[in-house]
């Protein structure tokens, strides 16, 4: 019993661990995966769930998982897409020229790849997990996925490339296989090709990776995960040195964020401030530029060098400015596989330019500038800030852009005042007739003109609920054998969409640091945990006591608005965050542990589970038309599903679900 339970500890933080990996490696290397954000995440969880299904059929499939994993690896590190550009600008998110295979070979494959894998660790899981109690079996699955995000988020806190997370891989295969056999031989060979792989890409020239990016340091720019990005140049006589020509009063403390390698903190220097607060989200990044910057603005001691979210720094701190400039706060990344939520979305939005404004001084000016492909979007942000302002900013436009560099779109600086007078200008942004609505924190989808499911999304999402259907059917026999498991089902979708809910409130509130969404999972995770230990302490019995706690506590957290919360000082506002987010999670637990536990097959209803997660994970864009806090609706209809089918053994109005 000890070392069942011993196995599926390494086994499950093994398949936790390997997803995050496979998160990072392909989003480092394959550009079309900025589009698509939980891409590999709905090929995770579909391919946990055919372990899982799989569990008492067929050959053992985690004997191959560690050649799997290093045949799927490799090949994208060797064929990346890219973006097909050279030169010093800048391009923001949707660039759309490429260099690699097409997007319509790229992403099935990808998908299908991480499925492979998952489906093959999952297996190994299922196996261990079914060989305990139900609860018991649980327990130790989330411990073991505990571990694997501690583990995970300490490798990234101290820098770690990716042959740290190979060689943590490695070891946890080591652990479990068997010890015999040319399958062994293989597998053996699998590994080391993997830590070689992993190791090369480690400790490329010029290579370093964050916990966002493979970062590049090339001759004119810097590139992340394959896109160009960040050029570091002298900026006497550029377009930096335009906000403290056009501001009239005096300025002495400037904030920029989105500081980067250090061009924008160059120019004030220049300009002659007291003092800056460079906030940058990327700790390599600002490495970078502390070491390669041409004029080395952070080596002046002016210069607060600060690593952290900008808009969770607005948020905390007390100081006011003369300045404040949002510097090309374009990520590139998101905030984790899990949301579609972009670092820098929550900059753009109506309430984050208002707080800017609460941060300047009388006299002060606010500047934000970036490159426009698209005149809507420059109307949005512009009719944003003029919104939080009470008057039309200043506009400044570069040259429209010529051949190569029209993927970078056109050079767009806004300026405004606190007061009026504060900015001196040639000409103010006019309205057009009709603009895009402003982005809120509910809707932080900037690049998106409508609230509406584009069809490419709407595309691929059919597309993978399909070939799911088809695998699922494939891999796990006739669908009508679970239909005993359709609650389980239900609570694996709404869980999915109640987690990615929770995700994006704490970065909303805290930041969207790669720390702040480790401790969510973490807490996540630990939340889940605490329910198994008081169900396998105290069994409830009252599952309509437990819906109805349920229900209340997600009106409860679909009444409090966020912006009550970002209200709070920090304190306050953590525990009242943690109370909204997780009472839900620990209840909808609760109700899952005292369903589970008297489970009479538990690898098929959590297989079963594991792909309602996968439907949850498409669920999830439907933020993109709703907004995040009606996703909470959604959530209180899928355990209203779970409730229903919970009484009715499967069954809806008297009909078996049959496929």
């Amino acid at each position: 019993m000890r070392r069942d339970r011993r196995e599926l500890f390494l086994a499950s933080f093994l398949m936790l661990f390997a997803e995050l990996v496979l998160i990072r490696w392909t989003s480092a290397h394959v550009v079309y995966l900025s589009y698509f954000s939980n891409f590999v995440l709905l090929g995770s969880f579909l391919g946990i769930g055919l372990g899982f299904l799989r569990a008492a059929k067929g050959p053992d499939l985690f004997r191959w998982a560690p050649l799997a994993l290093a045949v799927v690896t490799a090949p994208i590190m060797f064929q990346p897409v890219v973006i097909d550009r050279s030169g010093g600008d800048l391009i923001y998110f949707g660039s759309v020229t490429f260099h690699g295979l097409p997007s319509w070979f790229v992403l099935p494959s990808v998908f299908l790849a991480v499925t492979a894998v998952m489906a093959a660790i999952a297996h190994g899981v299922a196996i261990r997990f079914g060989r305990l109690a139900p609860l018991d079996a649980y327990r130790f699955d989330i411990l073991g996925s505990l571990a694997g995000v501690v583990v995970f988020a300490l490798l990234a806190l101290l820098g770690a490339p990716p042959l740290a997370w190979s060689i943590v891989v490695a070891l946890l295969f080591l652990a479990l296989l068997e010890r015999r056999g040319w399958v062994y031989a293989l597998n053996l060979v699998a590994l080391v090709a993997l830590v070689g792989v992993f190791g090369y890409a480690s400790f490329r020239p010029n290579q370093t990776w964050s916990p966002y990016y493979r970062v590049e340091v090339l001759p004119e720019y810097i590139r992340v995960n394959g896109i160009p990005h960040q050029a570091m140049i002298k900026t006497a006589g550029s377009y930096y040195e335009t906000p403290y020509k056009r501001a009239t009063g005096p300025i002495h403390d400037v904030l920029v964020i989105g500081a980067g390698n250090g061009n924008d903190v160059a120019a004030a220097l220049r300009a002659g401030v007291s003092h800056v607060d460079a906030v940058e989200i990327d700790p390599q990044i600002q490495a970078v530029g502390r070491a390669r910057h041409p004029e080395h603005p952070y080596s002046d001691p002016r210069v607060s060098g600060i690593v952290d979210d900008g808009r969770a720094f607005l948020g905390r701190t007390q100081n006011s400015y003369d300045l404040i400039i949002f510097a090309l706060p374009d990520s590139l990344t998101l905030v984790s596989g899990q949301s579609a939520i972009r670092l820098e979305s929550y900059l753009f939005t109506a309430e984050a330019i208002a707080a800017a404004r609460e941060h300047l001084r009388p006299g002060g000016a606010f500047v934000l500038y970036n490159y426009y492909r698209e005149d809507w979007l420059l109307d949005r942000i512009a009719g944003t800030v003029a919104n939080a302002f009470g008057a039309p900013p200043c506009l400044e436009l570069g040259p429209e852009p010529q051949g190569v560099h029209k993927t970078t779109g056109r050079f767009s600086m806004l300026l405004a005042a606190r007061e009026p007078g504060g900015v001196s200008c040639a000409a103010r942004w006019a309205a057009p007739a009709a603009r895009p609505v402003s982005a809120t924190d509910d809707h932080p989808y900037v690049y998106l003109k409508e609230r509406q499911l584009p069809s490419r999304y709407a595309l691929t999402l059919s597309l993978v609920l399909a070939a799911s259907f088809v695998l699922v059917r494939l891999a796990g026999g006739r669908l009508g054998a679970m239909r005993g498991a359709l609650d389980l089902f239900c609570m694996g979708a709404a869980f999915m969409v109640l987690e990615t809910k929770s995700v994006v409130q704490f970065a909303l509130l805290f930041g969207t640091t790669w720390f702040v969404n480790a401790l969510v999972f973490a807490g996540i995770l630990a939340t889940v945990l605490i329910a198994i230990e008081v169900e396998r302490k105290v069994r409830i019995g009252r599952p309509a006591l437990l819906f109805a706690l349920l229900f209340g506590g997600l009106l409860l957290a679909a009444l409090v608005p966020s912006a009550a919360l970002l209200a709070l000082s920090p304190l306050p506002r953590f525990f009242a965050a943690t109370a909204l987010a997780f009472f839900p999670i620990f209840v909808a637990n609760l109700i899952f542990a005292e369903r589970f536990r008297d489970s009479e097959d538990s690898t098929r209803d959590f297989g079963a589970n594991l792909l309602g997660a996968m439907v949850g994970g498409t669920l999830e864009y439907l933020s993109l038309v709703t907004g995040y806090r009606a996703l909470l609706g959604l959530v209180a209809l899928l355990y209203l599903l779970a409730w229903i089918f919970s009484k009715s053994g499967g069954r809806l109005r008297g009909t078996a679900f049959q496929a």
